[in-house]
C-alpha cells in the first residue's frame, strides 16, 4: 500500500451566520444567511432507571457567546406536573430522579421566563414506537411472490407546527441493484405523523423500478412558507392516496401527465417493464434500426453490427426482421457470453427502458400535487450511449438509471433540489427551485457522451465526455452527494464525489493524480473515481475550510483507495493506493485523545488493512471500526458507530467502551450496507437519534440517548449543511450527516458558528 501525501492547500475560515424568528413565523430569506425551517423546543422524556431524562432544543437564534463546555444561551425552567423544579443552565437535558407524568421547560432570560414548551408524557423507555401501515403484499408478472418493509426515512414539518413528520419509503421484497435482473414490486413513499396517523401514500407503480438507485426523494420547505414540500422522480401509474384521522382512503389521483404525452397515446394503466421476450424483441428493433443511428450515421460507430461483434459481415443493411433476428440471437447467445460468464442477457427482465419520466412537486400536509416535469436528462436509451454494452460484463439498464439527489443553498439564501442522472459515464445535474407556484430551473450541467469507437467493447471508464466544460464529470460520482460551501463564499456547492460543482453550475474542480508505482500505468494522471463512500465536514481543525474523505473502486486504476481532500480545491491531503475496490469507509472522533477526526476505510474480503488514521495522516490503528453508520450518541461529543445488518440485531459501538445500545426487535436497511432508517437530531438536544424499523416493519422506533451531558449546543438541524445532509441521507448509498463546521470532544466552542 503507497501512501502520498501533497501539501495542503489553504482556504478561507468559513463563516455562517443565521437568522431565526419565532414558531408561528414562516421561514423567509435574510441577508444574514440560509432560510431553514421553524422548529419548536423539541421536548422528549423518556422513563430510565435513574428517573426520568428530559432533553430539549437550543435555538440557534438564542445563542449569545460560548463558554468552557458548550454555547451560552438562554437557561430553562424545567417543570414537572405544573411545578417547576430545576433550572439547568449548562446543557439542554436533564435527569428527574423522582419521576413525574408531564413535563414542560421555558426559557429564562435576564431572570425573565419565555413561552413554554408544549407539555410531554414520558416514554416507557428509551425508545418510542412510531405505528406504520405496511402496503399489501405483491405478486410479480413471472409470478414470484413480495412482501414489504419500511426502509429509508426523512422528516419534514410538513404543517408548520414546528414539529417533524416522519416520511417513509417502503421497499418489496425483491427490490433489487440496477445490475440485477428481475421485477419488483412498486415502491411506496408515506407520510406520517409523529402518532402514527397516515397521511397520504405515493405509490409510484410499476413504471419506478425498486431499488436503492432508483427512487431518491426530497423532504424540505422549498418556498419558505413554513411548511416541507416533498419531490421524486415519477413516472405514468404514479398516485396519490390520503387518508382521514381514521385511517380511511378519502381521495386516490394520478399524477398530471404533459398534454403532449396522453396525446401521444400514454396512459396510466401503461406497464413498460419488459419480460424476457419483450426485452429480445427491444434488441431486434435496435438492431433493425442501426443504419440510422446517429453514431452510425456520423461514422463514430461502426457501420455493421458484424464489425462490431467482429464477425464477418453476412447482411445488407437496413436488416431485415429476419435478418436482425439472427444477429439478436448472435449477441445473445454468443458474442455476449464469450464477453463473461455472467452475461445472461436470455433472463434479463423487469426493467423500465423507456417510457415518459417525471419530477413532481408534492404539497407534504395534503400530498396533492403541485408540478409535475420532465425529469432531466431522460435515459435516451437503454444504456447503449451510456456503456452499458461497452464493457465485458454488459449491464442494460445499469448506468442509466443511476439516480441521486440533495438539497442545496446555492445562492445562499434559499433552498434549491438538485436531481442527477449518472456518475460513471455521462453525468448529468439539474438544479431546481420551487416558489411556490412552479419549479424554476437554477441549471443544467451535462457531460455530453463518452466516445466510443465502438458500443459493444470499449473502455469507457475515465474518459472525459463530450462537454468542453464539464467533460471532466465523468466516472467521479459517488453513490451519494453532498452540499456544503466548500469555499467560504456563503453559498453552497455541489460535491459530487471526486468532483465538485459550484453553486453556479460550473465545475469548481475534478480531482486526479499520478497513478504509482504497481498501479496498472505508473506515472500516469487519472481520476480519483468513483467510490462508494462520501464524507464531507471539518475533518482537520488545524487546516481552515472543510475535508473531503472518500473511497474509491477503481483498482489499479485508481490513484487511491482512499484519500482525504481540501474540499476547496480538491488536492489529496493524505490517501492510500489499494489496487483493489474499497468499498467503504467513515470518519468520527473515536479515540478523543487524538485531535481531530479519525478516517478509516475497509478493504474487501474482511480485511482491515486500510487502518485508522489520525487527521493528520498519522497511522493509529491496523483495526477499525465499522462502516455502516455513524451516530452522534454520547455526552462527550465523540462519534459512535451503528452495527449490525440483514438480519443481525442493531447495536451502537463506541469503539473505547463497547456496546451502549442494543437495539432489540429492530432490523437496519439494504442488505450488507445495515443502514438504518435515518439517524438525524430529530428531537432533544444536539445529539442524535437513531430510527429504525421493527423487525417486522409495523413501526419505527426511535431510539434516544438518556445519556446526561454538559454540553450546550442549539440543535444541529438548525446548521444548513447537516440539515441539507440529513435532506439527502436516504439518497442511493446512505451516508451520515455532518455540519459544516468542526465537532469533537475538543471543539473550540468559540468557533462554532452562531
Amino acid at each position: 500500500m503507497t501512501r502520498v501525501r501533497p501539501l495542503p492547500a489553504a482556504l478561507a475560515a468559513l463563516a455562517l451566520v443565521l437568522s431565526t424568528s419565532p414558531v408561528s413565523s414562516p421561514a423567509s430569506a435574510t441577508p444574514d444567511g440560509p432560510r431553514l425551517e421553524r422548529l419548536d423546543r423539541g421536548l422528549v422524556a423518556a422513563r430510565t432507571e435513574g428517573g426520568v431524562f428530559l432533553s430539549w432544543r437550543l435555538l440557534r437564534h438564542e445563542v449569545t457567546g460560548h463558554t468552557g463546555t458548550g454555547l451560552a444561551g438562554p437557561a430553562f425552567a424545567v417543570y414537572r406536573d405544573g411545578r417547576r423544579i430545576a433550572t439547568v443552565t449548562d446543557s439542554t437535558n436533564y435527569l428527574d430522579t423522582e419521576g413525574g407524568s408531564q413535563y414542560r421547560v421555558a426559557p429564562v432570560v435576564r431572570g425573565r421566563q419565555g413561552e413554554a414548551s408544549k407539555p410531554v408524557t414520558p416514554w416507557a423507555g428509551g425508545s418510542y414506537d412510531l405505528p406504520l401501515r405496511k402496503p399489501a403484499d405483491g405478486v410479480t408478472p413471472a409470478g414470484e411472490a413480495y412482501t414489504y418493509s419500511a426502509n429509508d426515512v426523512s422528516v419534514g414539518d410538513v404543517d408548520g407546527d414546528g414539529s417533524y413528520e416522519y416520511v417513509v419509503k417502503w421497499d418489496p421484497s425483491n427490490s433489487k441493484d440496477v445490475s440485477q435482473i428481475g421485477y419488483t414490486g412498486p415502491t411506496y413513499v408515506d407520510t406520517y405523523r409523529f402518532d402514527g396517523t397516515l397521511l397520504h401514500r405515493v405509490d409510484l407503480g410499476v413504471n419506478i423500478r425498486s431499488g436503492a438507485h432508483y427512487t431518491q426523494f426530497l423532504v424540505y420547505d422549498f418556498d419558505g412558507d413554513g411548511r416541507s414540500e416533498m419531490m421524486m422522480k415519477t413516472a405514468p401509474g404514479t398516485k396519490v392516496t390520503t387518508y382521514d384521522r381514521r385511517g380511511n382512503a378519502v381521495s386516490e389521483r394520478y399524477v398530471t401527465m404533459p398534454r403532449e404525452d396522453v396525446r401521444a397515446g400514454y396512459s396510466h394503466s401503461d406497464d413498460y417493464r419488459l419480460s424476457a421476450a419483450g426485452y429480445y424483441e427491444h434488441v431486434v428493433e435496435v438492431f433493425r434500426g442501426w443504419h440510422e443511428h446517429p453514431e452510425v450515421v456520423a461514422g463514430r460507430w461502426p457501420a455493421t453490427l458484424e464489425q462490431a461483434f467482429g464477425i464477418p459481415v453476412r447482411h445488407t443493411y437496413p436488416l431485415s426482421e429476419a435478418d436482425a433476428r439472427a444477429l439478436a440471437d448472435h449477441f445473445m447467445d454468443v458474442y455476449a457470453p464469450s464477453r463473461s460468464a455472467r452475461n445472461n442477457l436470455r433472463a434479463f427482465a423487469g426493467f423500465i427502458v423507456d417510457g415518459p419520466e417525471y419530477l413532481t412537486v408534492f404539497d407534504g400536509r395534503s400530498g396533492r400535487e403541485l408540478e409535475t416535469a420532465r425529469y432531466e436528462p431522460g435515459r435516451h436509451d437503454d444504456g447503449l450511449m451510456w456503456g452499458d454494452y461497452a464493457l465485458g460484463r454488459i449491464e442494460p439498464g445499469n448506468r442509466v438509471d443511476r439516480f441521486l439527489a440533495g438539497v442545496a443553498y446555492l445562492d445562499g439564501k434559499r433552498p434549491s433540489a438538485v436531481f442527477a442522472r449518472g456518475y460513471y459515464t455521462r453525468t448529468a445535474l439539474a438544479a431546481y427551485r420551487w416558489n411556490g407556484r412552479k419549479l424554476v430551473k437554477d441549471w443544467f450541467v451535462d457531460s455530453g457522451w463518452v466516445p466510443m469507437s465502438n458500443p459493444f467493447n470499449y473502455p469507457v471508464h475515465g474518459q472525459d465526455g463530450t462537454s468542453p466544460t464539464h467533460g471532466g464529470l465523468t466516472t467521479q460520482g459517488a453513490h451519494s452527494l453532498s452540499a456544503a460551501d466548500v469555499d467560504g463564499d456563503g453559498k453552497q456547492e455541489i460535491v459530487y464525489g471526486a468532483s465538485t460543482v459550484d453553486h453556479d453550475g460550473k465545475v469548481l474542480y475534478n480531482s486526479s493524480a499520478a497513478l504509482p508505482p504497481g498501479s496498472a500505468n505508473p506515472g500516469a494522471v487519472a481520476r480519483l473515481g468513483h467510490g462508494d463512500a462520501l464524507h464531507v465536514t471539518d475533518v482537520d481543525p488545524a487546516r481552515p475550510g472543510l475535508e473531503i474523505y472518500m473511497v474509491h473502486e477503481g483498482a489499479t486504476s485508481a490513484p487511491y483507495g482512499y484519500a482525504l481532500r481540501d474540499a476547496a480545491t480538491g488536492a489529496v491531503i493524505y490517501g492510500g493506493y489499494t489496487g483493489r475496490d474499497t468499498g467503504r469507509g467513515m470518519v468520527g472522533d473515536v479515540l478523543p485523545d487524538e485531535p481531530g477526526l479519525e478516517t478509516w476505510a475497509s478493504l474487501p474480503g474482511g480485511t482491515d488493512a486500510a487502518g485508522l488514521w489520525s487527521a493528520d495522516g498519522r497511522p493509529l490503528s491496523t483495526a477499525i471500526p465499522g462502516t455502516n453508520a455513524s451516530i452522534r450518541w454520547a455526552a462527550d461529543l465523540t462519534t459512535q458507530i451503528v452495527d449490525g445488518a440483514q438480519d443481525v440485531t442493531p447495536t451502537i459501538k463506541d469503539w473505547r467502551r463497547g456496546t451502549v445500545l442494543t437495539a432489540d426487535g429492530t432490523r437496519t436497511n439494504n442488505g450488507t450496507k445495515g443502514n438504518p432508517a435515518l439517524v438525524a437530531d430529530v428531537l432533544g438536544d444536539w445529539r442524535e437519534e437513531l430510527v429504525v424499523r421493527t423487525a417486522d416493519s409495523t413501526a419505527l422506533r426511535v431510539h434516544l440517548s438518556t445519556e446526561v451531558t454538559g454540553h450546550k449546543l442549539y440543535t444541529l438541524m438548525q446548521d444548513p449543511q447537516y440539515r441539507v445532509d440529513v435532506a439527502r441521507q436516504q439518497t442511493a448509498y446512505n451516508q451520515p450527516a455532518y455540519p459544516g463546521f468542526y465537532l469533537a470532544s475538543d471543539v473550540d466552542w468559540a468557533k462554532v458558528p452562531r
